[in-house]
């Protein structure tokens, strides 16, 4: 599999793209006056402790107070019978260093946690912890062995005194000695400076910046199967350049500054299926479609066979339709970075040989997300539940708003509810007040259907109020919006 990276770089943002075989599989936005904060450190201030919840609000500088649970206060492995409390960890006015694990998401303020780790291209450093491990990801057991003695023999010979742990990432897989010990060595170093700035820091502020959008996306994305980074600034290819050559060497040769007369973004047509994945329908190669409706709780994706009649039986068209929807679904939650509970309505299928295959399907398309991702199986419903970390806005969150009209709903009340709502509201009106005329301000559809479907109803109510009802169109208005003015 052939992979490119896509970099686009104007002052107000920065995007990136991931292109696996000529199809878009990520896509990054990170904008200069809201940039994420995941993987940066803050010296907080605790701002109110909640003994009923066991956490803690953290004022970190931002718009919104933060949250932490107790658990991210312990240290990590405390023992159940020496837990404490928030209360006993925590006060009002403490000072306190965090870690942001999740951004600000809608009305939710950032996650922190106190276990504080800094990654690098192949290891993540965990200062208070003295666990050493290897990524889950790699499963190969004479890799892991391998890598486990590197770090062991790596950890011994470094001149810089080791007080915490190390985690070697995906990325190491293959990798020698002296790649492990210069990034064990800039981790040290650059948890050293760290140290200081917590001494000194004042509470509410920055004490470490994780990397720009641009530059993350080469130390976590960049892998052997990755063929191009193509990036659209001259200024900051050659930031990226330099980045590469102290940290990641071997990348070098692959990024490339694009000076092409069209935008970076019109490759592979990204600019096309961003704007594709902030629609609710997803259309298959075979003619069947996914719904996909993000919601406060979770997300729901359901699978229909659309206009596919396949070619032999029903139980095969809807197996194969099922089989093509769980790549598709696989690339849709990287695409728009869902996370949360996934809820996945698959067409009911009767052969239970089907189901295993469309999950193990599902499975492996799964395992090329960066994300960690669980899926836990078939329910008695035969609904396929799965869930995926989220530690930043989607795709939605990140470039759109609630609709104003309705609020986000998605819906709005037809002219004719709300023409017998102005009714309603004129009966109400007439029996509070004395008015000789009513004059109704509303949009062109309700006013029309007022004149014309609803004439006779309006009529009626002439005759039994006895007063005269006028009408007016307010183009700015609603549908549902009206006023009722007494005359």
């Amino acid at each position: 599999m052939s992979g490119e990276v896509l970099i686009n770089l104007t002052p107000m943002e920065t995007r990136v793209a991931l292109v696996e075989n000529g199809v878009l599989q990520e896509a990054l936005i990170e904008r200069s006056r809201r940039r994420g904060i995941v993987g940066n450190i803050y010296k907080g201030k605790v701002v109110r402790v909640l003994p009923g919840m066991q956490a803690a609000f953290v004022d970190i500088g931002l718009e919104r107070a933060a949250f932490i649970h107790a658990h991210e206060v312990m240290p990590p492995g405390t023992p159940l019978d020496e837990q404490q409390t928030i209360g006993q960890l925590l006060h009002e006015g403490q000072a306190l260093v965090v870690q942001a694990t999740k951004d600000p998401i809608g009305s939710k303020g950032a996650r922190l946690t106190t276990h504080l780790s800094i990654p690098s291209r192949y290891l993540v450093y965990m200062p208070d912890s003295p666990h050493h491990g290897v990524s889950q990801r790699i499963e190969d057991e004479r890799e892991r062995e391998r890598l486990k003695a590197l770090l062991d023999s790596s950890v011994a010979e470094q001149t810089l005194e080791v007080t915490g742990g190390f985690i070697v990432r995906t990325a190491a897989e293959g990798v020698g000695d002296e790649e492990l010990k210069g990034d064990m060595h800039f981790l040290l170093r650059l948890w050293r400076k760290v140290s200081e700035r917590k001494v000194i820091a004042t509470p509410q502020s920055v004490i470490y910046d994780d990397l720009p959008l641009f530059m993350r996306t080469l130390r976590d994305v960049m892998r052997d199967d990755i063929e191009k980074v193509r990036i659209d600034s001259r200024e900051n290819f050659v930031k990226l350049v330099e980045f590469a050559e102290e940290f990641m060497p071997d990348a070098v040769e692959r990024i490339e500054y694009y000076p092409g007369e069209r935008p970076i973004f019109d490759l592979y047509s990204v600019e096309d299926e961003i704007q594709k994945a902030l629609g609710r329908k997803v259309q298959l190669k075979s003619g069947g479609y996914l719904v996909i409706d993000p919601t406060e709780a979770m997300t729901t994706i359901d699978v229909n066979t659309g206009g596919y009649v396949g070619h032999r039986n029903l139980e095969e068209t809807i197996f194969k339709t099922n089989l093509e929807a769980a790549t598709a679904i696989a690339r849709q939650l990287r695409l728009r970075n869902l996370g949360g509970i996934i809820i996945i309505d698959f067409i009911d299928m009767n052969d239970v040989e089907h189901q295993r295959q469309v999950l193990r399907v599902l499975e492996k398309a799964l395992e090329r997300d960066h994300a960690k991702t669980k899926c836990t199986g078939v329910t008695e419903l035969g609904l396929v539940q799965l869930t995926r970390k989220r530690t930043r806005e989607s795709l939605e969150q990140t470039m759109c708003e609630a609709c104003p009209t309705c609020s986000g709903r998605g819906t709005l009340k037809t002219p004719e509810t709300v023409c017998y709502e102005i009714f309603r509201e004129i009966l109400r009106e007439e029996r509070a007040y004395s008015a000789e005329t009513y004059m109704v301000l509303a949009s062109q559809p309700v006013v029309d259907r007022l004149l014309d479907e609803e004439s006779a109803a309006v009529a009626d109510l002439e005759t039994f109020i006895n007063k005269t009802i006028r009408f007016q169109v307010e183009q700015h208005y609603s549908q549902e919006q009206y006023d009722i003015v007494l005359m």
